[in-house]
């Protein structure tokens, strides 16, 4: 992920210049800065914060590394776009909030791309208008061909999950409460001791249900769909406009593979906006108490995962600067 920002940067955003590459692994950090005149690659991430000529960061390193990352920038007044999560749990995320806060002004925009996707822009367009009365439901669809090596069955809730919690949120206008997960019996194609598919229940303040199918082995493809219930009517996105070929008694359409595919232009949209907005002295988008509440609603999800009872989600309270 972080090698795709350093080229979207580099190539596709206008506004913007990379200057400086950090990476413990220094021959993957000069494989990334390849072919781009001027970086400064470097195997510690504080050191290339005090790169002469860094005015703002992009934070895409592995989960525990955010925290520090993110608090040498806010203590240099920078900018960051910090991918999801936040920060390595939920404690350590409202520890980044409370810093951000008490330096008076947004510094920090989290990773949630999906808020950045035409389909979900439009669906949030819709909601808000009220043309199909106060939402009730959300069911959303959350489908990967196989999951990483490294995965475990919380990490569905933690890594995968966490844009359907934002999402929601961010469709609702509302907080989420409470979690309950239910297991249905693993997939065949899932490795031993996953716990794959997931179907995840997520209460509001507001009253509205969400349901989230998480399936990580599905085995065909990339999937993400999501459907909005109102009291006048429905919408539904996600299920994508790719050209259908009828042939020999069939219908073929492609299937995106992954994330990056499906979510390509999304990814591009983030980043330039966030660009723009940074050349003019704003931080928009998904907010450091997004990432904090996302968080805390994902180990809300584990603990069910875990103990399979419906659990409470433990929200601190919001700091004037997120009102």
């Amino acid at each position: 992920m972080g090698a795709d920002h350093v080229r979207r940067l580099a190539r596709s955003v206008a506004g913007a210049r990379v200057v400086a590459v950090a990476d413990p692994d220094r021959a993957r950090g000069e494989a990334a800065a390849a072919g781009i005149e001027g970086v400064r690659v470097h195997a510690d991430a504080l050191a290339a914060l005090a790169e002469h000529g860094v005015g703002a960061v992009l934070v895409a390193s592995p989960d525990h590394a955010h925290e520090e990352a993110l608090l040498a920038a806010l203590a240099r007044g920078l900018p960051v776009l910090c991918e999801k999560p936040l920060a390595a749990d939920a404690r350590a995320a409202l520890r980044v909030v409370e810093a951000e806060a008490r330096g008076g002004r947004r510094l920090i925009q989290v990773g949630f791309m999906r808020r950045y996707d035409t389909e979900y822009r439009g669906l949030k367009a819709l909601l808000d208008s009220g043309s199909i009365g106060r939402p009730l439901m959300l069911h959303c669809r959350h489908r990967n061909v196989s999951s990483p090596p490294h995965f475990t069955s919380a990490m569905l809730i933690s890594s995968s999950v966490s844009h359907e919690i934002d999402a929601a949120r961010w469709l609702l206008g509302d907080e989420v409460t409470a979690v309950t997960v239910l297991r249905p019996r693993p997939s065949a194609a899932a490795p031993a001791g996953l716990q794959d598919p997931q179907l995840v229940l997520f209460e509001t303040a507001g009253g509205a249900l969400v349901d989230v199918e998480i399936f990580v082995n599905c085995g065909f493809g990339y999937e993400v769909t999501c459907e909005a219930v109102g009291e006048r009517g429905s919408a539904r996105i996600g299920d994508e406009p790719a050209m259908v070929v009828r042939t020999a008694g069939r219908a073929l359409q492609d299937i995106a593979q992954d994330y990056v595919v499906r979510f390509a232009d999304a990814y591009d949209r983030e980043v330039r906006e966030w660009v723009a907005g940074v050349r003019e002295g704003r931080v928009a988008g998904p907010s450091a108490w997004d990432g904090y509440a996302a968080a805390a609603v994902a180990e809300a999800g584990v603990r069910a995962l875990a103990d399979g009872a419906r659990v409470a989600v433990d929200l601190a309270e919001r700091p004037a600067l997120y009102r």
